[in-house]
């Protein structure tokens, strides 16, 4: 379904629509607003006094006018270009901001009226900042973050012995943090934010600047982890490889305002129309003509051929070509999640 805002930017929404997990809603935003003031110097000398008797003010719209609910146990990715108002939003969600307008509820709870019962309840990830004692053994940061949730001694145990098996820590919980690498690191951070058992999971570029192997290892904690305790996760990123192989549902906001909010599937189905041919001859290709579908490329005895799925199929399109030439080799690309958020960013929803 398309609608519009009432600002002519369209918007793609999904209504009652069904993902994993149970039917509460963890998290509801409505409406949801945050605006800033950035004083505006000018450019004159004459400009920069009068700004000390009359300041001049520009109003910016971090996030403006969105809505979303969330499901217990959904694996959402949250994202959009830099300056987009993702971190905004989870700066939102976690009470370290209150809304200009609009509401949030997190289980329950309005995190800026109640910072401290939210913050109970949700685990928060920054994959450039860390919440680790970097001289002290990682096992130490731990023992303190114990301290500081006042998690029960037997608590504390299961979980940390649950976090550590699933994350494959056991060879250096007494390393300092100054000396663990940064996939060791980022693991670290992201079992010091589980500890007291959230059932929340906030996660913003929590593989940023990991190897593969690394990478691989903490999407796969984060999809065990969702389906042993349920947990709700929200992941903001720009290796979006990372959202196709573990968040069924995306939304995608730009310029503060949600452009879309859809399953993957529905996304693939909606935009992923363009199908690209790879066909290798026999002989050399000269004079093709095709009543569907785009030549884009040309070598020798091969050709690269863009068609929309709607319009032909590829079996019709081999099946014409081989009219025209003995064919060696074929094989098909189709669009996958990466490339058409891309193509989003690049061009904006509504050229897409």
């Amino acid at each position: 379904m398309i609608i519009t805002n009432g600002k002519g930017y369209p918007v793609i929404v999904v209504k009652d629509c069904y993902f994993e997990g149970s039917s509460k809603n963890m998290i509801k935003v409505d409406n949801l607003s945050k605006y800033f003031k950035v004083s505006q110097p000018g450019k004159g000398i004459s400009d920069k006094v009068k700004n000390l008797f009359i300041p001049q003010y520009k109003v910016i719209k971090a996030v403006d006018d969105i809505s979303f609910h969330i499901k217990k146990g959904e694996i959402i990715g949250y994202l959009g270009p830099n300056g987009a108002g993702k971190s905004t939003t989870i700066k939102l969600l976690t009470g370290v901001l209150f809304p200009t307008a609009g509401s949030i509820k997190v289980n329950g709870i309005t995190p800026y009226k109640n910072r401290k019962e939210n913050a109970y309840q949700v685990g928060v990830v920054y994959g450039q900042r860390s919440q680790l004692w970097w001289d002290l053994p990682l096992i130490d940061s731990f023992e303190i973050l114990e301290a500081m949730y006042k998690i029960p001694e037997s608590q504390y145990k299961d979980n940390l012995e649950f976090l550590i098996d699933l994350m494959q820590m056991q060879d250096f919980l007494n390393q300092p943090v100054r000396k663990l690498s940064l996939g060791q690191r980022m693991r670290g951070d992201i079992v010091a934010s589980l500890l007291h058992d959230p059932p929340i999971l906030y996660l913003d570029e929590p593989t940023i600047g990991m190897d593969v192997v690394s990478k691989n290892k903490m999407l796969q904690f984060i999809k065990d982890l969702n389906h042993q305790k349920g947990t709700t996760v929200i992941l903001t990123t720009h290796n979006l490889s990372d959202v196709e192989k573990i968040c069924p549902r995306i939304i995608i906001i730009d310029k503060g305002k949600i452009i879309l909010d859809d399953s993957q599937a529905e996304i693939l189905n909606r935009f992923g129309k363009q199908r690209l041919l790879i066909v290798e001859f026999e002989n050399e290709v000269k004079d093709i003509n095709l009543s569907k579908g785009k030549i884009v490329k040309k070598e020798e005895n091969k050709l690269w051929i863009q068609f929309n799925r709607d319009h032909i199929s590829s079996y019709d399109l081999i099946t014409s070509l081989r009219k025209h030439r003995s064919v060696k080799e074929i094989s098909i690309q189709e669009e996958n999640i990466e490339s058409i958020v891309t193509k989003i960013y690049e061009r904006g929803i509504e050229k897409y």
